[in-house]
């Protein structure tokens, strides 16, 4: 397939197609210069476009990383063939930058990320935030690092003071879950999303039906969609939860499930 039926194929809106767009175009220049090639931030669901948009181009060699093990947000690096993935570097293409405040600020990811926007920072051009008591840690695309140091001096009220951060020094909090043991009467997505979040069935429809809910980062809007473990369930408003394990069956018949819901 050509650029235009890859797109046309794997974007769901034009705001998507146009990051797909950016992929391909980082991949060919990666392979017709051989050197690394990296996108930009890419969210979870642009990230799970464009990982069944790569199996289609034949899996071009390339890693996807976000400064640390688990971020969120991440780009894709195109490699070119003398180089490996366990030698490529991410502090290359990215940047930390520590921005410490008055504890009693208790600046929010929203109030952080305002002030980025606020000197001209695109959301594609800055990863996770990481916030701690009286500081945060911004992850950046390593060409946004100067204008990160120099121009945001300021989030909300509060005044910030800055410092380049290694990558090895990010601090993200321990991921918490609550794990859920439960029965369903099938492996359909309103009845674990139910189970995930504790909602009568009927309400778990709703939320689907009204655009809300993705499995593994991509919106799904059919309430009777077939789940199967691994499967990353998100609701906006309510968070995310995964489908750890299906068992067998209950003495009743009915799907025994576990689910790690995040808190």
């Amino acid at each position: 397939m050509n650029k235009t039926e890859l797109l046309n194929k794997f974007s769901k809106g034009p705001e998507e197609r146009v990051a797909l767009a950016r992929v391909l175009d980082q991949m060919d220049r990666a392979q017709t210069r051989s050197i690394p090639c990296s996108t930009q931030f890419l969210s979870p669901a642009q990230r799970a476009a464009t990982e069944p948009l790569l199996a289609a181009c034949g899996h071009p060699r390339c890693l996807f990383t976000g400064g640390y093990e688990g971020a969120e947000r991440t780009i894709c690096v195109f490699l070119p063939d003398w180089l490996e993935a366990e030698t490529f570097d991410p502090e290359e293409e990215l940047c930390a930058v520590e921005a410490a405040f008055p504890p009693s600020a208790q600046l929010t990811h929203r109030d952080l990320l305002g002030g980025l926007m606020g000197i001209g920072l695109t959301r594609e051009k800055v990863g996770d935030i990481l916030v701690l008591e009286d500081k945060a840690q911004i992850i950046a695309l390593r060409e946004a690092g100067p204008i990160l140091l120099s121009q945001f001096d300021q989030a909300g009220r509060y005044r910030l003071r800055l410092r380049e951060l290694p990558l090895s020094q990010l601090s993200p909090a321990p991921v918490q879950v609550k794990l859920i043991h439960d029965t369903v009467a099938a492996l359909r997505l309103d009845a674990v999303l139910a189970s995930g979040f504790s909602l009568a069935r009927g309400k778990a429809a709703e939320l689907i039906s009204s655009g809300r809910v993705s499995v593994n980062h991509r919106e799904c809007v059919k309430a009777d969609k077939a789940v199967a473990q691994g499967d990353v369930l998100t609701c906006r408003g309510l968070g995310k939860c995964v489908l750890k394990s299906v068992g067998g069956q209950s003495r009743k018949g009915r799907v025994i499930i576990e689910m790690e819901r995040y808190v």
